[in-house]
């Protein structure tokens, strides 16, 4: 869980969530971190799995690819909670609608590739949120 000021007047709070819990309680992937870190990210959170209450806590609900999208929409029991669901790359300026790849299973340049797409997906929107707020 992540409260961000963005340096704009958006005052931003994040939680990051898995379908399961597998790997609940522990901390990023290391080489995750490490990809961060060297872009100045330091990933603290824990891992959490996504509760069907988080359709009313948040405003937004952004899935890193189309399964978990997918999935995410079954899961959502109201027509204003399906709207509350993207896809993240929807926001991207150089990867729009492309999934996120995991890189869990691969070497460091797939983490670096997923970072790249989800600092592009987190740029686009703040922008748009500054634009719309």
């Amino acid at each position: 869980m992540k409260h961000y000021s963005t340096g704009s007047k958006l005052d931003v709070h994040v939680e990051s969530c898995g379908l399961g819990d597998w790997h609940q309680g522990q901390l990023p992937d290391e080489r995750m971190r490490k990809t961060a870190q060297a872009r100045g990210i330091v990933l603290t959170s824990r891992a959490q799995a996504f509760q069907r209450e988080f359709f009313d806590k948040f405003d937004w609900i952004l899935a890193a690819d189309q399964s978990v999208f997918d999935e995410l929409h079954k899961w959502a029991s109201t027509p204003e909670h399906k709207a509350k669901i993207h896809l993240m790359t929807k926001f991207s300026t150089y990867h729009s609608g492309r999934d996120i790849p995991d890189p869990f299973y691969h070497g460091l340049p797939e983490f670096e590739e997923a970072m790249d797409m989800i600092e592009d997906a987190c740029r686009g929107l703040l922008e748009h949120l500054e634009k719309t707020s």
